[in-house]
């Protein structure tokens, strides 16, 4: 009784120990075993290295991967032969260390296994990471002395400054820090079965793999290298899986004494690490005689290389937008082809140094696969660290920057998709004044009429503008935000007409984003029963991980921002090849494949744009000064264009755009005027147009005239008998149109003139005001003499021999015949101009000219 009576409590507190023991056993490996910052690295879509970052910390510390064959090989040879056998400690390898030890009275052999000396890195980068942070708030405090003059009491007693005072305490800090790192080298035999005890723990968590690749990724290789990846860079220049073997065998010495890689120092100590390694893999069956021989060959590595930078702008997006991707991890495998990338950069660096001449800095290139959606080539900008001025750390893919005329196919398939026009529908080309502002061609020419397709592929700014005056800018404005433009900060009054012309920001992104929507929407216009899925214009990925597309079927819509036969219809425009005026070098750009493309130059040459479209790749290039200076010739033909087809010719040629049959349909189309044929076409054709082609209007141009018997002049019931007139068709513009319509198409008929005595010609629309428009606001400036200078006021006749009789404020000016034009300088304010021809036909209208002294004022 006695016995068991004390026994109780003593089992008790037997089992309490054990069952501490055995919770610290258990808990004491923390969920993190290492908690320092890696390096941010991505990856092509192979594998291979594009860029990397220094961590934060300033080690190259490249996040856990795979571990090569060679690697395991390697350092379980060197290191723990038995790791697949042991629990975490080696027990062979333990006695024999003791008995080498005993023998010759000092430390000889520590018998670490692979797992114990994870255990001892993890232990120490906490330490050290302890040790920092104290270091940190102790040396913080000390700075506080430095702006708190008087308040040291150590100071006061001594006769040093409290500047003196602060930085002796922060020499001291220093001082026992390194000691107190110093001091955990030395291990005690307490830490040692510390480490064998949390080595064990560590078997029972992770498997032998896991705990290989912890291994390799937080094992130090010297200098500020951590981890094989980042060593076999650092070193060699290359991926850890593509090293020989001599390579492989010097970096598994490396972890057991870093400190042997200095270029030019301790080489005779390394060679000799590294060949016994060799010899033991021999002994090993791991490689035959003859490898060994030729790896004991190979040179040690020298200075550490400067890791590769083929894509530094698009790992800095991937820093920038790691939390909003949802991904907690530093290394990528992107989606970029790895050769492409390459050449894509050296076409960059190439033309740069060609535009260099002409002070054009920056260049940048995003190849996107239409197929995938994905980025296969991101040149954010050149990389030149070294060179300041060049500000190529600026990723000009996401700049906002004028896109010049690159949105003019978008407004081109907004209107075809709306039914406001069909693809060959006549834009006037005139002189034109919309409250002030007068936009004007490149080649500061007039068509008069053009038709939409051959403006759009000739980059014309006055039909374009007088199309988004037709379509209305806030619905334009809209659109793009539907497309995906982000930078469209302002509301639609903001931008106004000149949104078509370059007035607002677009990135290259946001632009080559659009065209990707349109080409995927044109690809898979079969794939969805007519309905269009949303997803086609998803932002581009450059992450290689595959999207759930499942529910995409079930996702689909009836419409879509833009239809398919309207988005087919752009495409064909804008293959169109034959550009004169802003784009007349285009016989330069001969390519074996067929290719939408279009190029853009905004205001004062500071961007130059081109962007290209196949069923299969997209391209956009911009080309220009990061800090906005403009240069001459920076223009898209002449600076982004050569770009943009070299690196098309680094692509596959395929097929073009498969015509979306059953989502067009025929009309029948005036040939003349390009808009839906009316009662009085004679020319009429068949075009493939959007549904939407059925709501535009009939054809305003062709009007039914009658003539005398002869077909010489008009006449009305007035002057001939209905039963003696010829009814004729005619393809009849407004004055101003004709005017300079004419001159281009010499196959135009202008309208005959009326017979004498038919007096319906007064209310006919003869007269035409080319400049300035009704309520035009004008500016009349200053010459270089100091007089005050004159505008010169253009008018039209429909008769070229009529006489016009101008009046200002219903006084005679003066007459003019066959061309009528007239200077004049009227006075500030607003003026009636009145126009009267010889049959007394009338047209007034009202203009302001600027004052220029109030306006300074």
């Amino acid at each position: 009784m006695k016995n068991t009576f004390y026994g109780g409590p003593k089992l008790l507190i037997s089992d309490a120990v054990c069952l501490l023991l055995f919770l610290w056993f258990w808990f004491a490996l923390p969920s993190r075993l290492f908690l320092s910052p890696t390096s941010f690295v991505i990856e092509a879509s192979d594998g291979q290295l594009l860029s990397a970052s220094i961590a934060s910390d300033g080690q190259w510390r490249f996040p856990a991967d795979t571990v090569p064959e060679k690697f395991e090989k390697c350092i379980l040879a060197f290191e723990d032969k038995r790791f697949y056998q042991h629990p975490g400690v080696d027990p062979m390898a333990f006695a024999r260390a003791v008995r080498q030890n005993f023998k010759a009275g000092r430390v000889q052999s520590g018998a670490s296994t692979i797992s114990m000396q994870v255990i001892r890195l993890s232990r120490t980068e906490r330490l050290s990471r302890t040790s920092r942070a104290s270091r940190a708030l102790r040396a913080s405090r000390a700075f506080g002395a430095l702006r708190t003059p008087g308040a040291s009491g150590a100071s006061k007693k001594s006769n040093a400054s409290p500047t003196e005072h602060a930085l002796n305490e922060m020499r001291t800090l220093g001082a026992s820090e390194t000691l107190k790192t110093s001091g955990t080298s030395n291990r005690t035999f307490w830490q040692k079965f510390l480490e064998m005890a949390l080595a064990i723990r560590l078997e029972l968590s992770y498997s032998k793999e896991d705990i290989l690749k912890i291994y390799a990724a937080n094992a130090p290789f010297g200098s500020n290298v951590v981890g094989l990846d980042a060593a076999a860079w650092r070193y060699f220049g290359r991926s850890a899986a593509s090293l020989s073997w001599g390579e492989m065998a010097t970096l598994a010495v490396l972890p057991n004494s870093p400190s042997l890689v200095h270029p030019g120092k301790n080489t005779p100590r390394l060679i000799k690490k590294r060949n016994d390694l060799l010899d033991k893999l021999v002994a090993l069956n791991s490689i035959d005689q003859a490898t060994a021989n030729l790896s004991k060959l190979e040179p040690l590595p020298g200075k550490p290389r400067q890791l590769p930078q083929n894509t530094p702008h698009l790992l800095n997006r991937f820093k920038s937008e790691q939390k909003a991707l949802g991904l907690s991890v530093n290394r990528i495998t992107t989606t970029l082809n790895y050769d492409l990338q390459l050449k894509v950069n050296e076409l960059v660096k190439r033309y740069q140094n060609r535009y260099r001449s002409n002070e054009i800095n920056n260049i940048a290139a995003l190849v996107l696969d239409v197929q995938h959606g994905s980025v296969v080539s991101y040149t954010g900008n050149i990389y030149q660290p070294e060179n300041i001025e060049l500000e190529s750390h600026v990723d000009m893919i996401r700049a906002p920057r004028s896109p010049g005329s690159t949105l003019k196919p978008l407004l081109y398939a907004s209107m075809l998709n709306d039914g406001f026009i069909l693809p060959a529908t006549l834009i006037p080309d005139v002189p034109t004044q919309i409250g002030g502002y007068s936009p004007q061609n490149y080649d500061l020419g007039y068509d008069g009429a053009i038709p939409a397709n051959q403006a759009l592929s000739r980059s014309l700014n006055i039909p374009a503008v007088k199309m988004l005056q037709s379509y209305k800018y806030p619905r334009f404005y809209d659109q793009l935000k539907r497309l995906g433009f982000t930078t469209l900060n302002q509301p639609a009054d903001h931008y106004g007409l000149s949104l078509i012309l370059g007035g607002s920001e677009v990135t290259l992104w946001d632009l080559a984003k659009a065209y990707l929507g349109m080409a995927r929407t044109l690809n898979h216009f079969n794939d969805y029963k007519g309905k269009y899925n949303p997803h086609d214009y998803d932002a581009p990925v450059y992450i290689n991980s595959k999207r759930d597309t499942r529910f995409d079927s079930y996702e689909t819509q009836i419409s879509s921002v833009i239809d398919h036969g309207s988005i087919w219809n752009t495409f064909n425009a804008m293959e169109e090849l034959m550009r004169p005026g802003e784009e007349g070098l285009w016989e330069q750009f001969s390519s074996s494949q067929r290719l939408a493309w279009k190029t853009g130059t905004s205001f004062g040459f500071r961007d130059a744009w081109a962007i290209g479209i196949t069923p299969k790749y997209v391209v956009c290039v911009w080309v220009g000064n990061a800090d906005g200076e403009g240069r001459p010739g920076l223009t898209g033909i002449d600076a982004a264009a050569p770009v943009l087809f070299d690196i098309f010719k680094q692509l596959p040629a395929g097929k073009w755009f498969k015509t979306p049959a059953n989502k067009l349909k025929k009309l029948l189309v005036c040939r003349q005027s390009g808009y839906k044929a009316g009662e009085y076409c004679t020319d009429k054709i068949e075009q493939l147009v959007s549904p939407s082609g059925d709501k535009t209007v009939l054809c305003p141009y062709h009007k039914q005239i009658h003539l005398d018997r002869n077909a010489v002049y008009r006449v009305t019931d007035q002057c001939e008998s209905p039963s003696n007139m010829i009814h004729q068709s005619w393809f009849v513009l407004p004055p101003s149109m004709e005017y300079y319509y004419k001159i281009k198409h010499s196959e135009y008929r202008e309208l005959p003139t009326f017979k004498p005595g038919c007096g319906d010609a007064v209310n006919n629309n003869v007269m035409d005001m080319i400049y300035p428009k009704n309520n035009a606001t004008v500016y009349i400036p200053i010459e270089l003499d100091g007089t005050r200078g004159k505008i010169v006021l253009n008018a039209t006749h429909r008769n070229g021999s009529a006489k016009i009789y101008w009046h200002i404020d219903q006084e005679y000016i003066a007459t003019t015949q066959n061309y009528h034009q007239l200077a004049v300088s009227p006075t500030p304010g607003k003026h009636t101009l009145t126009l009267v021809d010889e049959d007394g036909a009338r047209l007034v209208q009202v203009f302001t000219v600027l004052n220029r002294e109030k306006e300074r004022r």
